[in-house]
Parts: C-alpha cells; structure tokens; sequence
C-alpha cells in the first residue's frame, strides 16, 4: 500500500486520487461523571448513528459536519473509500473497548482498502481514553502503522482540540474550525480537502506548532466577541502563496492532560515563511491573554433580571453554561430550574432536561394527566431531584428534522420527550425532558414538544454557546448563568494532576463580567 511512483502534480492532475474517510468524534471531560461505551456512539442523537462504508457518501453532505464538507469538495475529482463515522456526544473518558473496535474498523478498512493516494479522517481533537490520554494521537499511530509513513493524511479538528506533538507529527495536514458555535463545520472538511491538494502537488509541508502556557474557559471561547473574534478574522491573512493555512485551537480545558490548551498549527512549502506566520499569529494568541471576558451571573441574578426584562416578543435566553452536555454536563442539574420556579418567572420554558424516568412516566401517564415527578439532579453537583407536580402538556418521540444553523438537515432521535408544566402557584415554568442526552442548540428541540421559543417571555437552555447561533438572532438579550454542574466554567478552581507546570489554569487578566 503506497502513493503512485509518478509525479506528485501529474498524478493530481490525471487521475482520480483513491482517498480512504473515516471519522471519530469525542470531546472528553476528565471531570465529568460517566464515560462513553461503544453503544454511545453506535446510536444516533443530534448527529447521525454509526454509519458505515457507502451510507457515508449519502448521509453527511448535506450535513454541517466535517466529512460532509470534504465529501462535497472531493467527490468530483477523487475516488472516495468511505469506512466508518462516528460520534458521541461529550462524556468523561472514552473506554478502550469503544476505542479499540471503532480504531480497529478504520485500521483494517484502510488495510484492505488495496492501493491509497492518501487518507481523510474527521476528528475532535480533545478525545481522552480509559489508556490513552491523546486519543487521536493514538487513533494517527494505528493508522501510520498500516499506511507507512510516506502515505498523505489530512484531519480535520475541532475548534476545541487540545492539539498535541503526535498529532501534529503524524499526520501531514490539520484544519480546524474557526467558529464557535460550530458554522462552519463542512468548510473546514472543504479546507481540509484543499489541504491535501497542496501536499499532494508540493509533497511533504513544512509544519509549524505552537501551544500557548495558558487556558481559556470555554464559556470565553466565543467567536462572535473578542478577543477570539480578531483572532479567527485574522487567519486569511496570514497565507500567501508559500503558507497555504494557518488555524488556531482554542482547546478544550476540560481534559486533564499534559497538552491541555490552545495551540496554532501552521503548514506551506517554505519553512521559513510558515515559521514567521506561525510566529505573528501566535503573538497575537499571546497578547490576547489579558483581555478575555466571561459574563457569568449567579441564579438569584439571571432571575431577578429576567424577571424584569423578559417578556413575550422580547424573550430573555438564560444559558445554564455549567450544565452543557456539550462538554460533559449532565444536562440534568436543577439549580436553575430551581431557581426560576421559586424567583416567579413566568411564560417561561426550560430545556432540555435529560430525565429519562420523568419522559417515561409523563408517556405512560398520557397529555393532560397531573403527576408527581423526581426531575433531574441523578448526579448531585449540590442539588437533590427536584419534586414537583406537573401536567403533562405534550408528549413527543423524540424524532425530527432540526433546521437550526447548527444541526440543518439532521435526523435528530432524542427518544421519547415531554413537555411538562410544573404546577406551581409562583411561577408558570414549562420543561422539555428527553430521554436523550443532547445540548439544546436548535429553536427546534424546544419546538419537538410544542414550546415555542419566540413565544415565551424567557427561555433557559442547557448550552454553553453554541445556542447562540440559533437563540441570540430573536432574543432580546442573552444571560450567561453560574449554576452547579460538571462543566467547570472557572477553570482556575479546578484540581488539574496532569498539566504542564507552566501551564495557567485561566488567562491572566480574565474579567468576570457582572
């Protein structure tokens, strides 16, 4: 198994380059508390299931992810070898029997794939597992050890990735996406693609790597503020016709990892060239230390707020960033629920709450049906279960097609879902609950169960920021809450044993806006 032995730019020219794609996706919280097994990511919730071999070609281009975007920009010119993809949403560590079988499915395919010009893999970037804390970097010497070392492999990565030495050193190209929330999903599998063009064209790239001796909250990470938002506009200046890209990590600060943190990777035909690109844009990570900001407001705070601005046509979105399964939260703490019950919010709508048992009692029960439930608080972070009577105002099974900036075109299965009003004379509060983990990203997980976002006078989501692509167009402000839960937000308060020691636990200078 090899490249041809002709001409790097007549063999792109003339013929159709055989690329093998595969994908494994996992954001790993080391603090959160329960791992990923293989089912999770076997079944589907906000991305697609486990999908093998040709299905990958019909179900991901017109999805906002990765491999989508490189199927899209290289089918015409490529013979594509589709292997397997798959995801789960973030947990704690990955086990090594979901590693070591999804690992197993790419190595192999690869190996009997027959004659490769070059392999594409869609990965995350911050997956920690049970044995190996660089789990991509593990996952590049699998597929090294089938390829050789001479065979093209370009990745693609999250924002998030904690972006290390073998990854770096393993694979011949990485992109990465420049926004957060997560839009541009299917550009950077496009870059990605265009990527291994060059290094197929020029042969091997000179690379550049740099990490930062500091961490960033993800709750700081946004795109859409500064100082990231200079940082990423910035990037297309630094190519000129010897660098052909040039991205940046924010990192995932919730792996605890000794390569934990933000990086730059850098790639083109002139080392010289690449090394001072890759210098000014890092310059630029550096000075931007000072200046990061995390607007975080305690319950009593959000509430008290929302309870004088919100109302319908001008809805108040609260975001429980603390709880965002999206990093490894539980999805299930009740401090906010908790709090916009007892403060008197009204019109009001939480979501999603993942209570598998709440969802099953509300089917069984039937719409209209008054019940006594336990909601949420399985896993403590200070909070017992929150009782309550409810109504049962709408059941769903979980089942959709999403249209929101982030998930457009996804068959979405949350399993079975409710809308539940808790009957309560404070307040007037609707909750959806699944039976599915899943970040509520998308107007249209709320809109499974009847609630309509734009109705409701304040709507609280269990999301982070990549809400803000679909909820911050039609509100009329955004909170950002410090509730309890298993995505620490003030990384400086956490119990770090495996960070480099130069390492800051957050950025000097961090504003905790209020």
């Amino acid at each position: 198994m090899g490249q041809s032995t002709e001409p790097a730019s007549t063999m792109y020219s003339e013929t159709r380059l055989r690329v093998a794609i595969a994908g494994l996706q996992h954001e790993t919280n080391t603090f959160a508390p329960f791992g990923a097994s293989y089912d999770d990511f076997a079944r589907a919730d906000g991305w697609p299931a486990m999908t093998f071999g040709a299905d990958i070609l019909d179900v991901f281009p017109a999805l906002e992810i990765p491999i989508g975007g490189f199927i899209a920009a290289a089918r015409d010119t490529c013979h594509l070898v589709p292997l397997v993809w798959a995801a789960a949403e973030p947990t704690s560590f990955v086990s090594d029997d979901a590693f070591a079988r999804i690992a197993t499915t790419i190595c192999n395919g690869i190996a009997a794939a027959g004659e490769l010009d070059a392999v594409y893999l869609d990965l995350h970037g911050a997956m920690v597992v049970q044995s190996y804390d660089d789990g991509e970097g593990e996952l590049l010497r699998r597929v090294r050890a089938v390829v050789g070392p001479d065979l093209p492999v370009v990745v693609s990565l999250d924002l998030h990735a904690n972006v290390t030495e073998a990854m770096v050193e393993l694979c011949d190209g990485i992109t990465l996406y420049r926004t957060y929330p997560h839009v541009d999903m299917s550009a950077t599998g496009q870059r990605a693609f265009a990527l291994l063009k060059q290094r197929i064209k020029h042969g091997p790239l000179a690379k550049t790597f740099r990490k930062t001796p500091f961490l960033i909250p993800l709750a700081a990470q946004c795109t859409d503020f500064e100082p990231c938002k200079s940082l990423y506009r910035e990037l297309p200046g630094y190519v000129d016709g010897a660098v052909f890209n040039v991205d940046i990590a924010l990192g995932f600060p919730l792996g605890d990892i000794r390569e934990c943190g933000p990086a730059l990777v850098a790639y083109g035909t002139d080392a010289a060239a690449v090394t001072a690109a890759a210098d000014k844009a890092f310059a630029a990570m550096l000075d931007a230390e000072a200046i990061f900001e995390m607007p975080l407001l305690s319950v009593a705070e959000a509430v008290e707020h929302a309870l004088r601005h919100g109302r319908k046509g001008e809805t108040v979105v609260l975001a429980d960033v603390q709880d965002n399964p999206g990093c490894g939260g539980t999805s299930d703490t009740i401090g906010l629920l908790k709090g916009m019950v007892e403060g008197g919010l009204r019109n009001s709508a939480l979501g999603l709450l993942w209570d598998a048992e709440a969802a099953a009692a509300a089917h069984e029960a039937g719409v209209g049906a008054e019940i006594d439930v336990r909601l949420g608080g399985r896993y403590g972070y200070g909070e017992e279960p929150y009782h309550a009577r409810v109504r049962v105002e709408q059941l769903s099974d979980g089942k959709f097609t999403a249209n929101g900036p982030f998930l457009a075109g996804v068959n979405v299965d949350l399993g079975p879902m409710a809308r539940l009003r808790v009957l309560d004379t404070r307040s007037d509060i609707q909750v959806a609950v699944s039976t599915v983990r899943y970040q509520c990203l998308d107007q249209d997980l709320l809109r499974a169960v009847g609630i309509e976002p734009r109705e409701q006078s304040v709507v609280a989501v269990k999301s982070a920021v990549h809400f803000r692509a679909d909820f911050a167009p039609m509100a009329k402000e955004v909170i950002m809450v410090e509730s309890p839960g298993a995505h620490g937000s003030r990384t400086e308060t956490l119990t770090y044993k495996n960070l480099r020691p130069e390492v800051r636990k957050s950025p000097i200078g961090l504003t905790m806006v209020r």
